[in-house]
C-alpha cells in the first residue's frame, strides 16, 4: 500500500515522496497532501491519513519540502542549515512542481486519469491555497488548520531578527531550537502582499473548497478559519468547525493507532468525503 521514492526538483534538491495506494497510479483519484512548519510527510496523523484515503479509495500523495529539516532517516531534524534558508516562495515552487509531478509525469509508474485534489495542514494549507489558485490540474482544496496569512511576526522580532541574521524557534516536541534565516524575511518582505497573500489565492479559486478548523486550536485562531471561509468563491466554499479539535486535531507524534482522537477521525470522514464528491463522480 506505501511507496517512497526519491524526486531531484528542478533546481536540483532532494525530496522524499511517498504514495498510499496498491493499484497502478492514475486508475483513481489522487489527493496531494502538504505538511505544515516542523512537519514533514510522516508525521504523527499522515500515515493515518493515507490508509483511511486508500481503504475510500483515493491516492494520498505526501512529500517533505527539500528545507524542512528532516535527515537521512525520515524522522529527525537534522538539516538545521537547510531548514534555516527555507522561504514560502520554494515551498510554493516545490508545490507547484510536485502538482505536475502527480498530474502530468509517469514518475509513478502510470499517468494519472482521475482528477488530482490537495490538502495541508497549518502553514502547509496557507501553501496548497497559493499553488491550487495557480493551478488548473487541482479540482479541489482542502485546508486543515490552515493560516490565512504569512505575515505573523511582530515589528520587534522583526527588527531584531534583521539585525542578528536570524530568529529562533523551539521545537517543543524534540526539545530543538531552530534559527530562521534573512532568506524568509526577505522573501515575506518581497511577496506576502502578492504572490504570497493567501486571502487573495482564496478570492481567486474557482473550485471546491473546504476548510476544516478545530474548535480548539492553540496555534492558528479559528478567525483565521473565517477569513478564509468569506474569501473563498461563495457558492464552493464550506467551513467545518471540528467541536473539540486542537491544532493537529488531537493527534501527536508519534501517532498512536490504538486511540485515533475523535477530532482526527471526524476530520478525516470529512475530508475524504468531499475529495469523492468531487474527484470520484
Amino acid at each position: 500500500m506505501k511507496q517512497d521514492f526519491r524526486y531531484k526538483t528542478q533546481r536540483g534538491h532532494q525530496i522524499s515522496i511517498t504514495r498510499y495506494g496498491d493499484t497502478p497510479y492514475g486508475q483513481r483519484p489522487c489527493v496531494l497532501y502538504v505538511h505544515g512548519f516542523k512537519g514533514f510527510k510522516d508525521w504523527g496523523f499522515v500515515p493515518y491519513l493515507g490508509k483511511s484515503f486508500h481503504e475510500a479509495g483515493i491516492d494520498l500523495v505526501t512529500f517533505n519540502f527539500s528545507h524542512n529539516g528532516i535527515g537521512a532517516d525520515g524522522q529527525s531534524f537534522t538539516d538545521l542549515e537547510g531548514f534555516s534558508k527555507n522561504t514560502f516562495s520554494l515551498e510554493k515552487e516545490e508545490t507547484l512542481e510536485m502538482i505536475r509531478l502527480c498530474a502530468f509525469s509517469d514518475f509513478f509508474g502510470g499517468h494519472l486519469l482521475k482528477p488530482l485534489g490537495i490538502m495541508g495542514h497549518s502553514r502547509g494549507g496557507g501553501i496548497a491555497t497559493l499553488a491550487a489558485a495557480e493551478s488548473q490540474e487541482v479540482k479541489a482544496l482542502c485546508t486543515w488548520s490552515a493560516v490565512s496569512t504569512f505575515e505573523r511576526y511582530p515589528k520587534p522580532v522583526v527588527d531584531a531578527w534583521r539585525k542578528k541574521g536570524y530568529t529562533e524557534v523551539k521545537n517543543t516536541r524534540t526539545g530543538q531550537t531552530f534559527r530562521l534565516g534573512t532568506e524568509l524575511l526577505r522573501d515575506l518582505e518581497m511577496n506576502a502582499r502578492r504572490k504570497l497573500n493567501v486571502l487573495e489565492a482564496a478570492r481567486k479559486l474557482e473550485k471546491p473548497f473546504l476548510i476544516i478548523h478545530g474548535q480548539n486550536d492553540e496555534t492558528v485562531p479559528y478567525f483565521e478559519a473565517e477569513q478564509l471561509n468569506v474569501f473563498g468563491p461563495p457558492h464552493s466554499t464550506e467551513l467545518r468547525l471540528i467541536p473539540n479539535g486542537s491544532h493537529t486535531l488531537g493527534a501527536s507524534h508519534p501517532f498512536d493507532w490504538q486511540a485515533i482522537p475523535e477530532p482526527l477521525s471526524l476530520a478525516t470522514e470529512t475530508t475524504i468525503a468531499f475529495f469523492l464528491q468531487h474527484l470520484a463522480s
